[in-house]
């Protein structure tokens, strides 16, 4: 786990920011679920035999009642059961989002660490694939908005349960007749969750896999329509994607189309963002059947890109105000909160010093202009100007010109 310094804060704001417009332009509207769930929650979405129960997830027992609380791994279980709870339903279809806190307890890798931060995306009581089309559009479209490249969509179809459940039949068989070469891992989830093998990482079991059957030979029919389906939505809207047999997800709650994004910037832990159908979970854990949908990106993961990338960082503060005198020091905070009021930020010099050392730290503070103050500006009711970020000659100028100057440089 690890702190967010101010020096990186700018770039979790940025995000942030980005990302709340990008929802509301979709008419996604946020959801804020307990980082603390009942274990059970977990234990029965995600599935009792996945990694992330088996050896992630954070649990403990309350001693007052002697619950088994767990913080929450990911968001959709947590969100399903608050739309259960509160009955939101039966107001119709929800299209929900969240951002927030996770917790895997795991190696840390390159933009993963034991407490992470996902935005997530949820839509239920839509049955597609016209909405899973809208999810990987929106995708598409934020990593324009934040200028990201080299991000790839990889997609597949799981089908329904009795597909899957022909599938996993045939994969055992196949797996028992190579048990000898499994890893530890695959061993491990042989019987448990044998489709998790197909997404081993372990270099050794590629041969294995490759060998492996093709679960797309099982699809029942409805399941390669609305996969058909959903790739001609993203020819439409050009976006381009691979299909990829072998993705399977790490959850047990998906069915019917699946997909991660992908960047060959992150090692070999390497989706931005992944997702898919999940239309029985909210019968699973108590509600009534829905079809449901969604996805979650990794906040650290596209901050790694961003950093990494072309995207610009974003800029500092509008104003550096520089104030040497009593009257100025009076002035100075006045002209500050004009300033502000006019829609700017700024950054009021405290501390005092002589205007030399102040404008040192105004040129690194990544301000674009100094404003500045003296007992002269304060008797005259005026304020020098002087731009940071080019050259160009300092001027003196009334306080709303000085406003007009510097949001004409915006």
């Amino acid at each position: 786990m690890n702190d967010v310094l101010p020096g990186e804060a700018h770039l979790w704001e940025f995000l942030e920011d980005t990302v709340r417009a990008w929802l509301r332009a979709y008419g996604y509207r946020g959801i804020r679920t307990p980082v603390l769930e009942r274990t059970e929650l977990f234990v029965r979405s995600i599935g009792a035999a996945t990694d992330i129960v088996e050896k992630e997830m954070y649990t403990f027992v309350d001693e007052l009642n002697g619950e088994s609380l767990a913080l929450r791994p990911e968001g959709t279980a947590a969100c399903v059961r608050a739309v259960i709870e509160h009955n939101l339903l039966y107001a119709g279809p929800q299209r929900l989002c969240y951002w927030g806190p996770m917790f895997r307890h795991e190696r840390p890798q390159k933009g993963r660490y034991r407490q992470f931060h996902q935005v997530g995306v949820e839509a239920l009581g839509f049955p597609g694939p016209d909405i899973d089309a809208e999810h990987l559009v929106m995708c598409a479209r934020l990593w324009r908005r934040l200028g990201l490249d080299g991000i790839a969509l990889d997609l597949n179809t799981l089908g329904d349960a009795s597909a899957r459940a022909r599938y996993r039949a045939r994969l055992v068989k196949h797996l028992e007749r190579n048990e000898a070469r499994l890893d530890a891992d695959s061993k491990r989830r042989l019987h448990a969750n044998p489709l998790r093998v197909l997404d081993s990482k372990n270099p050794d079991m590629k041969e294995i896999v490759e060998q492996a059957p093709r679960l797309a030979d099982d699809l029942d029919e409805t399941s390669l329509r609305q996969f058909e389906a959903l790739q001609a939505m993203l020819r439409d809207a050009t976006v381009e994607f691979r299909i990829n047999t072998r993705l399977v997800r790490g959850l047990d709650y998906y069915n019917g189309a699946v997909y991660e994004w992908v960047s060959d910037r992150l090692g070999a832990q390497n989706a931005v963002c992944a997702g898919g159908r999940y239309d029985g979970l909210v019968e699973h854990i108590g509600g009534k059947p829905t079809p449901a949908c969604g996805f979650a990106m990794g906040v650290e993961r596209l901050l790694v890109l961003l950093k990494a990338g072309a995207a610009a960082a974003p800029r500092g503060a509008d104003v550096y105000l520089l104030r040497q005198g009593a009257a100025a020091e009076r002035y100075g905070a006045r002209v500050a909160e004009q300033l502000r009021e006019a829609g700017l930020s700024v950054v009021l010099h405290c501390g005092g010093g002589g205007f030399k050392s102040q404008m040192k730290k105004a040129d690194t503070s990544g301000a674009r202009f100094a404003v500045i103050v003296g007992d002269d500006e304060a008797a005259s009711d005026v304020v020098s100007v002087k731009p940071l970020r080019e050259a160009a000659q300092q001027i003196r100028a009334s306080v709303a010109e000085a406003i007009d100057l510097i949001k004409g440089k915006a």
